[in-house]
């Protein structure tokens, strides 16, 4: 018996609709084929395991894989590191299958896979973020990634920030990961408290790098190897005594607190509050 084109086509799809799921085709994604904004390009497995080293992945971390594609970034995570994972994955059978394979490697407890959009779908509870993603895309992550918690470290392969250089740069037989921490933010004014004196600190920030000064009287001192390191800080600077003191200390928000030392072997508490 023959059928129109149309309803042969409907039957055909009804049929293979009623076929056991062992018999129908398993989704099998294809290198290179077409996703929202990039084409898919597994990631090695060195290249993998480097880019969770270079994050320093422990099991208290949450993972998150920016464009997931077969999931094996949060898989790894989970299996090999014991962190909590998630991979946001646009195609949804690509992300279907990612979720497969987090089952078939025993980690669908800890590595989750869901379909989503990677600028739409919140990710700021993550204490990593990794991705493989053009560098227009990195540059729209961009804002995102810097307004995640101070500390949080990324690692991206292949691809840079622009001009937010990196912290470490790591290569694999030709191919490159890149690693940050996202860095507190400390520019502008604060007031310096130090055993009851109170002195003007100003900072300029661009990203991970400061520079600064101190207000020493009627003089500004210029700060000495100012280093920002996620939410660490030191720096050090001459007093009106020729003391040299170094401080280090941790910020939370609008305040930074710490101990400090001089070169004369004087040592006490600091803190400073944003003005």
């Amino acid at each position: 018996m023959k059928f129109p084109l149309n309803l042969a086509a409907l039957l055909a799809a009804s049929f293979l609709l009623t076929l056991p799921a062992h018999a129908q085709k398993a989704y099998e994604p294809q290198v290179g084929q077409a996703g929202k904004d990039v084409i898919w390009v597994p990631t090695p497995d060195e290249v993998v395991d480097r880019m969770l080293r270079m994050a320093q992945v422990t099991p208290n971390d949450y993972v998150v894989d920016l464009g997931a594609g077969d999931g094996k970034i949060a898989i790894a995570a989970a299996k090999k590191f014991g962190a909590r994972s998630l991979g946001i994955e646009y195609n949804p059978e690509m992300a279907k299958h990612a979720q497969g394979n987090a089952e078939k490697a025993g980690v669908a407890g800890k590595a989750r896979i869901i379909q989503g959009d990677i600028f739409a779908t919140d990710f700021s509870q993550a204490t990593v973020v990794t991705m493989y993603l053009l560098p227009g895309l990195n540059l729209k992550l961009r804002p995102t990634l810097l307004s995640m918690r101070p500390g949080t470290r990324v690692v991206s392969h292949s691809f840079t920030m622009d001009d937010w250089e990196a912290d470490e740069t790591s290569s694999m037989d030709g191919r490159r990961a890149y690693f940050w921490v996202v860095p507190a933010n400390v520019n502008g004014g604060w007031t310096l408290e130090t055993g009851g004196d109170k002195a003007e600190l100003s900072f300029e920030q661009r990203y991970q790098k400061i520079e600064g000064t101190v207000g020493l009287g009627h003089s500004q001192g210029g700060l000495r190897e100012a280093r920002l390191r996620g939410f660490n800080i030191s720096f050090a600077y001459v007093d009106n005594n020729g003391v040299r003191r170094d401080y280090t200390g941790r910020i939370t928000g609008g305040r930074m607190e710490g101990g400090f030392r001089g070169d004369n072997g004087s040592e006490g508490r600091w803190s400073a509050t944003k003005k």
